[in-house]
């Protein structure tokens, strides 16, 4: 199968994304990732760029030069890119284990909750300006403030320490969470004021489930999560906005009071939580859909199996769901073979050119 798939010609049209936005099959198949890792884009591109995302100036306008520049050779509409607010943190976090810098009211008190926004724009507001700035005709970006409500909650507490938390104080408990919803809160205001209209789509993962359940119980999720959720959608789409909401695992339980929140789209899919079509039968009438594709299969597949899979279950898909657009069901880092990423999106634009 010929790997070369740049696109000479291809001209970018976010309204297309925009059209899965709103639940609407649009008139090309829109590819879309969560994340691809800089490293992968690097080999397809044989440049290296990664490094320079961590500079200023100059060095900031190439990176994102090449980062957008990938998204549009690759002939996706949109340019993906986020800064999560777990980055600016102070401090040790257990977002990935352990017990966080929060245990009690004295440390919930003696927190610098109000330097988080001046540290997330000292660090955020240079890259915004120079991915909007840089940002290819044709094309907006998906994304913005990285991290939700519960794993702004996990890095603060830590995953095995919020039950205590919740059971021992559970005043605490709930200040936790309104003080992240209110950190979030400002910080997307802001966003959407300055950078708001040069995104298709806004968006935060918060993984709430995995294979078999929700992470933390219903009531959390209900009582604590989703009402910092509405406050956070409410800004994105009275600026204008439309919410992308990724979130990884079983989390049907909560899908339903999700959904009554007003978000546009969800995305995240795991083959072993329940194949893709099951999301279109449930939720496809109602909101736009992304991925499709496991990354266990993305990794463990022949590029040649990967590329006949996608052009197949791919058609199925786009035209099951209203609002669909093509990618893995979750990310693209960098232990997924590029053979198979590059199937995928070759498949993808077959996909297109069959329907011309």
């Amino acid at each position: 199968m010929n790997n070369t798939i740049l696109g000479p010609g291809f001209e970018p049209d976010y309204r297309y994304f925009e059209c899965v936005m709103r639940n609407e099959r649009p008139a090309r198949l829109p590819l879309y990732e969560h994340t691809i890792c800089p490293q992968i884009m690097e080999r397809i591109l044989g440049v290296s760029f990664a490094s320079l995302e961590q500079g200023t100036g100059s060095d900031l306008d190439e990176y994102f030069r090449q980062h957008s520049r990938f998204f549009r050779e690759m002939t996706y509409d949109t340019v993906s890119y986020e800064i999560g607010l777990s980055e600016v943190l102070p401090g040790p976090i257990a977002l990935y284990g352990g017990r966080g810098p929060i245990q009690c009211r004295a440390d919930f008190a003696a927190y610098p909750w109000a330097e988080l926004s001046e540290r997330y724009w000292a660090k955020a507001r240079p890259r915004f300006d120079a991915l909007t700035a840089g940002l290819p005709p044709g094309m907006k970006a998906v994304g913005g403030v990285g991290n939700g409500v519960f794993e702004l909650a996990e890095a603060l507490v830590g995953l095995e320490y919020l039950p205590l938390m919740q059971v021992d104080e559970p005043g605490l408990y709930a200040d936790v969470f309104r003080a992240i919803g209110d950190w979030m809160l400002d910080v997307w205001s802001a966003f959407m004021l300055r950078h708001g209209r040069h995104f298709a789509a806004c968006r935060f993962g918060d993984d709430l489930g995995f294979r078999s359940s929700l992470l933390t119980n219903p009531a959390t999720v209900r009582e604590q999560i989703l009402p910092q959720y509405r406050r956070i959608i409410g800004a994105i789409r009275a600026g204008g906005g439309r919410f992308l909401w990724h979130s990884c695992g079983c989390i049907f339980e909560v899908m339903e009071d999700v959904i009554a929140l007003g978000i546009h789209a969800k995305h995240s899919n795991e083959d072993a939580v329940a194949p893709f079509s099951r999301w279109i039968e449930r939720y496809g009438d109602r909101i736009g859909l992304l991925g499709g594709f496991d990354m266990d299969f993305l990794c463990s597949r022949t590029p040649d199996a990967v590329y006949a899979a996608v052009r197949e279950q791919g058609s199925l898909f786009r035209a099951q769901a209203r609002g669909y657009a093509l990618g893995s069901g979750n990310s693209i880092p960098d232990y997924v073979p590029v053979e198979n990423y590059l199937a995928m999106v070759k498949a993808a634009q077959d996909i297109r050119e069959a329907e011309r």
